[in-house]
């Protein structure tokens, strides 16, 4: 069972988890359901590497608001987790156990319903903030990107829903790949999540890659443990594509060029 989270203060998290809490069970400080529970919390959602010390379930999915400087409207969805210093979150040099496939059905979900949602881009993020510290699956779920969206109460509800359907049914299992190269938003990385085979776990930036060594590679393998694969964005490896490659042709995992 997943525990949904949402942080009081953030309205988009607050907007989501208002609307999938009227159909649930209030249990003390959480809300029951059948498929899954749900938590708001009064501290940010990006610390709150505390949560499994208190509650046990077999993944964490965080309703969230997601801004970015450009304003460009999103609908995102991310694994977390901090390659260098930890400026929001979590802990440095340390990334989360990512939730590939539960990931992999909401973006090809949301997909298909992207007529309902023509305003906005609906994109991977690199990994990127916390928690990393927890010991089973993260995933955060995202709408952006200003307040004017993240007040939006029906487009909270909407995306609700879409998570509430998804996290409702069982998960499609796929193959799993860790990804090295590209941009914050990786386009090719989205395109291979939405219409190829495979799921995807961790996603290291090219702006990353420069943090990668020896400790951390083996690190992201550990926290990746179902990944058979590299997807690596073969023209945004920049100056560290050799160094990745060593790294990779020191593991079983089998290279696959985008």
């Amino acid at each position: 069972m997943q525990l949904l989270v949402a942080y009081k203060s953030d309205p988009a998290g607050y907007n989501m988890a208002s609307f999938i809490s009227q159909n649930m069970e209030q249990d003390k400080e959480l809300y029951r359901g059948k498929n899954f529970d749900l938590l708001v919390i009064s501290t940010p959602s990006i610390s709150a590497d505390w949560l499994g010390e208190k509650y046990n379930y077999d993944g964490f999915v965080f309703l969230s608001k997601h801004a970015a400087e450009t304003g460009t409207l999103a609908l995102t969805c991310h694994n977390t987790g901090n390659f260098a210093e930890a400026h929001f979150g979590g802990f440095k040099k340390q990334v989360a156990i990512p939730h590939p496939h539960l990931q992999k059905s909401y973006l090809q979900t949301l997909w298909k319903k992207r007529s309902d949602f023509a305003k906005f881009e609906i994109t991977l993020e690199a990994t990127h903030h916390g928690p990393t510290a927890l010991d089973k699956p993260v995933l955060f779920i995202e709408v952006g990107t200003t307040e004017k969206e993240w007040n939006d109460k029906e487009l909270c509800k909407n995306i609700a829903k879409i998570v509430v359907d998804v996290i409702s049914h069982p998960t499609e299992k796929h193959d799993v790949a860790i990804c090295f190269g590209g941009t914050h938003y990786p386009e090719k990385f989205t395109k291979i999540l939405l219409d190829g085979e495979y799921a995807l776990g961790s996603i290291m930036p090219k702006y990353a890659l420069e943090f990668l060594d020896q400790s951390l590679f083996s690190h992201i393998l550990k926290r990746n443990n179902e990944a058979k694969f590299a997807l690596l964005d073969w023209r945004g490896l920049g100056k560290n594509k050799q160094k990745v490659i060593n790294f990779i042709e020191s593991t079983d995992l089998e290279v696959i060029k985008i």
